[in-house]
Parts: structure tokens; sequence; C-alpha cells
């Protein structure tokens, strides 16, 4: 009877830690598809905006009220950003999300 009470013990431990296992890894896939659907969304955005010949969005500069057409990197960021500067953030953020002013 002991036995079958270790036993017990034993089998319950090992399905719980499975199941705890199992929770951890559906939680990190659900985390990864989510960011890869947003990483989709920025670059199905982007990719909408109207270019020019040469493949750069023609977009209007929030800081300097001009229209450019600049190359975006590979976080679809115009080549003109400068990181912390607070026009370029939220142009970047507007390029990300399809919504920035163009030409």
């Amino acid at each position: 009877m002991a036995d079958r009470r270790r036993l017990e013990r034993f089998l319950r431990s090992r399905l719980q830690d499975a199941g705890e296992q199992y929770e951890q890894l559906r939680d990190s896939t659900d985390s990864q598809l989510e960011e890869a659907r947003e990483a989709y969304e920025r670059a199905k955005n982007a990719r909408e905006l109207p270019a020019d010949e040469e493949g750069r969005v023609k977009l209007v500069c929030r800081r300097y009220a001009e229209q450019r057409a600049a190359m975006l990197d590979e976080e679809y960021r115009p080549a003109c950003y400068e990181a912390g500067h607070p026009d370029c953030e939220g142009c970047a953020e507007d390029v990300q999300a399809g919504r920035i002013e163009t030409w």
C-alpha cells in the first residue's frame, strides 16, 4: 500500500511538472506569435506607403516640415531617423502604423 501511494505521488508530481512546462511553452509561443504578428503588420504598413522609383518612401518630415524620400531600415524607420528626437520617434511610429503623411 505504501508503494502504491509513493507511486501515485511520484506520478502526480511528474504530471504537474509536465503541465507547468506545457503552460510555460504555450505562453512563450503565444508571445512569440504576437510579436510576429506585430512585425508583419509593421512591414505591411510600411510596404503600402507610396515610394519613388528607387524604393524610397515619400513622407513629410515632421522635424523639418518638408517632403522627403527616405529609405527605411530593418525596423521600418526612415534613414533620416534620429533616436531620441521626439519628432523622429513619432515619425517612425507613424511609418510603422502606416499613418504617416505622404506625398
